[in-house]
This record gives C-alpha cells, sequence and structure tokens, in this order.
C-alpha cells in the first residue's frame, strides 16, 4: 500500500516559514532541527501541531498527522472544523481563556487542556504551547498550538 500524498496546504512553504518563523519570533527557539522540513512536520513530527484561523469564529486551517490521529479527522474534515469544538462545551470558556491569554501574551507554555476526539473519546493534552501566528510583518494570521503528550480520560 502506497501511503496517502499529503495536502498540498499542509506542505505549502509560505504556511510552513509562518508557521516555524512566528514560533522562533514568538517562542524564541526554533520549532523544527534545521535539517527537518514541512513535510517532516506533516507526516512525522511525533508531536501534534495544529493551527486555526483569525476568523470570528476560527477554523483550523492546518493539523499535522499526530493531531489527525488523536482527534480522529482526517485532513479534509479538520480543516471545516471551527477550532471551538475541539473542546466539549463546558471546556470552551477555559478554552477561551487560554486564547485569550495567548492573543495578550504572544504565547503559552506547559498548557494541559481536556478535548474531545470525534468519536467523543476525552484526552488531556499535555506539554502544550500555544502562540501567535504573525507574518514578519507583525501581521495576526492566527494562533497554532503544538502539544507533546495526551492522556485519554
Amino acid at each position: 500500500m502506497t501511503p496517502a500524498t499529503p495536502p498540498a496546504f499542509a506542505l505549502d512553504t509560505s504556511f510552513f516559514k509562518l508557521l516555524s518563523g512566528s514560533y522562533l519570533r514568538t517562542v524564541g527557539k526554533p520549532l523544527l532541527a534545521p535539517v527537518q522540513d514541512a513535510a517532516w512536520l506533516y507526516s512525522d513530527a511525533p508531536f501534534a501541531v495544529l493551527a486555526h484561523s483569525t476568523a470570528a469564529d476560527p477554523v483550523f486551517v492546518y493539523a499535522n498527522k499526530t493531531a489527525q490521529r488523536c482527534f480522529e479527522y482526517g485532513w479534509d474534515e479538520f480543516i471545516t472544523i471551527p477550532s471551538r469544538l475541539s473542546a466539549e462545551g463546558p471546556n470552551r470558556d477555559e478554552r477561551q481563556r487560554l486564547l485569550d491569554a495567548v492573543a495578550h501574551n504572544g504565547f503559552i507554555d506547559n498548557y494541559r487542556g481536556l478535548r474531545i476526539a470525534k468519536s467523543g473519546r476525552r484526552f488531556w493534552i499535555e506539554g502544550g504551547i500555544v502562540w501567535e501566528l504573525r507574518d514578519e510583518n507583525g501581521e495576526r494570521r492566527g494562533q497554532a498550538a503544538l502539544f507533546t503528550s495526551w492522556t485519554d480520560v
């Protein structure tokens, strides 16, 4: 069986530069090692990376394969979902406070939050870093999150 070809946007060099550049500028360290690229981040990274838009009700615009496995959505479905639906109703206020803090401070690290997968499975995301996606001119392009571990509830 031949592995599926990643969606074109997942490998888009402009988006990869936005994601990795904003992480470096905001968090102060590189997102990836110099030998790693957009294809590695999408297909092989052992940590989850997601990003959402700047819309009033932000929609996911990126989710690597690790995030897709955690949330149980494929790419085509993931990028249509409002990011608020990654948390259950009672946890959405906490999630919004997190996003507001990120917008104010630029990033937060060591985040832990309860999330829900497509199947209804609940899990904790842990070791999280959430940061503002800002381009080289400082224009806000969304927010992104990375988490290194997750535990089913």
